[in-house]
């Protein structure tokens, strides 16, 4: 789940979606203590003094990060990569017999057996329109016509034609249609002069040239970069997102293109096929599971970029969001394979509006629970109250309605001086978001083997929790995920004051925003886990038996 940059609506109008940072504040300042920095950070370093005063020593924890890849080569993150146990890199065999070849640092649900990789796919909404429009006609069926079975996918059908058909106008197609050339023919001219095909507004302070295209596109960049309060959204994040509402747009006529499906090969429709993709984690993708792996678990105190969260934990990378919606199937199976390999934690900064296979990953939500494995969810990044709108997944069962006790979901928080308490993109909702944590300009790990750079959205504050749930595993190991979930959100520390309702200026307490009304304290929490005693029921892993499915070879 990338920040949304911009709105067709924006784009019309130039305005800002975020509120612009005031000042300049510390790389770190989300790690901060507020009582002695005034800074709304976690009180990380306090934590840490806390376990040293204990004389605790810490236990490694495998932290799964299930995302769009990531830079295996980075200083930062080389040495922490989760490494399975028995595989032999590079021998082409599935020497531990879990049915995944290779898999040494975790597993690439988007790839195909020939080595190519999904990197863009199409909005789900657009895939559920197109499915049941072949399935129902043009016309939503009315509901007296329909069997009791099928009342789910009509409901779920008028959902998609709306998003679909009724959100866009074609006045703002047209619009974006124009932009697009405008903004490549301007983009080509300035990658040739700075002589770098990807490039962000820092790049661009101190660019100038004589081409007018090129100066148009530089001074829309900087004005997006602006409403982000962020330097460092690159011209490749700006046109993909551009190119993705026009696929948006396109499904109104034509179904989306089978991005996965030529690719990957797998039978979609069977859940039981597990067994596909490849090893490739990297891939030409891994911008923004690189920056959460980083908040979690960057190497620290060795002198280099940042400190991640936890001090003695693994990063598994388990590869199943492109460059668009992620398909159930793979979330589903992105999350057995971190249970079945052994993640106590699971850092899930992705999210959509339509979830029409949920069942399977509710499924997997229960395998994760019997197991005892924490979940951690972005809320999502549309301003809106997620008690009363869909942002799938959810914790909360198609089945019996009950919510999972393994889950948390999180909401961005910032400071005064970086646009506000809450950010101003965050999802909210008093009973559907547990907690907030820091996500606005948070500074960590980029593609690049020496490369930081600052990003927002509630996708950066899951892992801040995530690598705290880790960080309380270390040094309290027999911690169940329930407890984790209690312990965060019970030691959330309340502002202190009223907050904006994201995407307004509406004042309100916190509480109305989230269950626990607190913001993130790893010392609250590290010191309410010294008062438990864990209940971690210790299971011996039995990986499955493969079942192998032959999939078609193109």
């Amino acid at each position: 789940m990338k920040k949304c940059l911009f709105s067709v609506a924006i784009l019309l109008s130039a305005t800002a979606i975020a509120q612009k940072a005031t000042n300049e504040i510390p790389k770190n300042w989300y790690q901060l203590d507020k009582p002695t920095t005034g800074y709304y950070g976690i009180s990380l370093d306090k934590a840490y003094a806390f376990v040293k005063t204990k004389k605790l020593k810490s236990k490694q924890v495998v932290v799964a990060v299930i995302d769009s890849g990531i830079d295996t080569l980075h200083e930062d993150l080389t040495p922490v990569l989760w490494t399975i146990p028995k595989e032999i890199p590079g021998n082409g065999i599935d020497d531990d017999h879990n049915g995944y070849i290779d898999d040494v640092h975790g597993w690439n649900f988007l790839g195909g057996k020939d080595g190519r990789n999904v990197k863009e796919d199409s909005y789900e909404g657009a895939r559920v329109y197109n499915t049941f429009k072949a399935k129902y006609g043009e016309d939503i069926p009315d509901e007296s016509s329909i069997a009791p079975e099928e009342k789910a996918e009509v409901a779920m059908y008028k959902k998609a034609k709306q998003k679909i058909v009724g959100e866009i106008k074609p006045s703002e197609i047209a619009f974006l249609k124009q932009l697009l050339p405008a903004l490549l023919k301007g983009d080509s001219v300035i990658a040739k002069e700075l002589g770098k095909e990807e490039y962000n507004c820092t790049d661009l302070e101190k660019y100038t040239s004589t081409n007018p295209s090129a100066s148009r596109t530089k001074m829309f960049l900087m004005e997006l970069c602006k409403a982000n309060s962020s330097d460092e959204i690159s011209n490749k994040q700006i046109v993909e997102e551009l190119q993705g509402d026009l696929r948006k747009a396109d499904a109104a006529k034509n179904a989306p293109k089978e991005y996965r499906k030529e690719i990957v090969q797998d039978d979609e429709n069977n859940i039981n096929d597990r067994f596909y993709g490849n090893n490739d984690i990297m891939t030409a993708t891994p911008f923004h599971g690189t920056h959460c792996a980083g908040i979690i678990a960057a190497v620290r105190d060795n002198g280099k970029g940042i400190n991640g969260i936890a001090d003695n934990v693994r990063i598994m990378m388990v590869r199943a969001v492109p460059d668009g919606d992620e398909h159930d199937k793979d979330v589903a199976n992105a999350i057995r394979y971190a249970v079945d390999n052994g993640a106590q934690v699971v850092s899930m900064s992705f999210g959509k509006e339509f979830s029409p296979e949920k069942k399977w990953v509710d499924s997997a939500v229960k395998y994760a629970e019997s197991k005892g494995v924490l979940l951690v969810q972005a809320a999502g990044n549309d301003a809106k109250d997620v008690d009363s709108s869909d942002n799938y997944p959810t914790p909360v069962y198609l089945d019996n309605g009950k919510k999972a006790t393994n889950w948390i979901t999180v909401g961005a928080s910032g400071d005064p001086k970086n646009g506000g308490i809450t950010a101003s993109f965050s999802n909210y909702g008093k009973k559907a978001v547990d907690v907030f944590a820091p996500g606005v300009q948070i500074y960590s790990t980029i593609p690049g083997v020496t490369n930081y750079g600052n990003a927002s959205g509630t996708s950066m504050a899951c892992p801040v929790v995530a690598g705290t749930a880790a960080f309380l595993l270390e040094y309290y190991p027999k911690l169940s995920a329930p407890q984790l979930k209690y312990i965060i959100e019970k030691s959330a520390v309340a502002p202190g004051t009223e907050v904006n309702t994201p995407g307004t200026a509406e004042k309100i307490k916190l509480s109305e925003l989230s269950a626990s009304g607190g913001i993130l304290n790893v010392y609250e929490a590290i010191k309410l886990a010294s008062t438990l005693t864990g209940d971690r029921k210790q299971t011996k892993e039995v990986l499955p038996k493969p079942v192998m499915i032959k999939n078609k070879q193109g």
